[in-house]
């Protein structure tokens, strides 16, 4: 995949270097050239260098072809408006933007902008790690509104059907693992013991998940 990453500061860096050594072909942008040494004589990507959201500087990092972009500077007006361009005007599929204000996570939502916040993405993790929860979240999406979760099948889960476990717009059973294998399972499908059970619940419905699965 061709991919824009804009910022060059502690995430920018790491993350250009690891879509980089996966195989990607990565240009970052970054407005101040000091920056762009974080990222190492070993970078084989691109490098540009100018004011994030010009319309020229992303045009020369290439926007016109990437099939993502993440903007993941210090400011999150500039990765807001810089995700916005991406999206509306040049149409890249896939963007992201880092979002250190968690209040504004609505507000950029409804203007169709993905955004990422560490700050509750942190909090959440590390509730679920001091609360040793059989839960493990994988994934959280859009500031924690959803989580993507997994674990092994407890013995209230086992011989009832992934019916049973779905609630409309609260849990959904994503995929399930079974003998080193994993598949889309139907609504019929029965749970066996062993089986790893992948959810996507929504952040308000860890609960009651709990409670239906019998789990403290």
């Amino acid at each position: 995949m061709k991919i824009i990453v804009v910022g060059c500061g502690r995430m920018g860096s790491g993350l250009a270097r690891s879509l980089s050594l996966n195989g990607h072909a990565v240009t970052v942008v970054a407005r101040d050239p000091a920056q762009l040494e974080r990222l190492g004589a070993g970078f084989k990507g691109r490098m540009v260098t100018g004011v994030e959201f010009d319309r020229n500087v992303l045009l020369e990092a290439g926007i016109q072809r990437v099939d993502g972009l993440a903007a993941v500077t210090a400011s999150d007006e500039v990765n807001v408006v810089t995700a916005r361009m991406a999206s509306q005007l040049f149409r890249v599929p896939r963007v992201v933007a880092r979002l250190y204000d968690p209040r504004k996570a609505e507000i950029y939502q409804r203007l169709g902008v993905q955004t990422i916040d560490p700050t509750t993405w942190g909090i959440h993790r590390i509730s679920e790690l001091l609360g040793y929860s059989t839960l493990e979240p994988v994934l959280s999406l859009g500031a924690g509104g959803v989580d993507l979760l997994e674990l092994e099948a407890p013995p209230l889960l086992v011989g009832r059907t992934v019916k049973d476990l779905e609630i409309p717009e609260e849990i959904r059973i994503v995929a399930i693992s079974r003998g080193g294998k994993t598949f889309l399972p139907t609504l019929g499908t029965v749970f066996q013991g062993g089986d790893v059970v992948h959810l996507a619940v929504n952040g308000g419905a860890l609960s009651r998940l709990h409670s239906l699965l019998g789990l403290p």
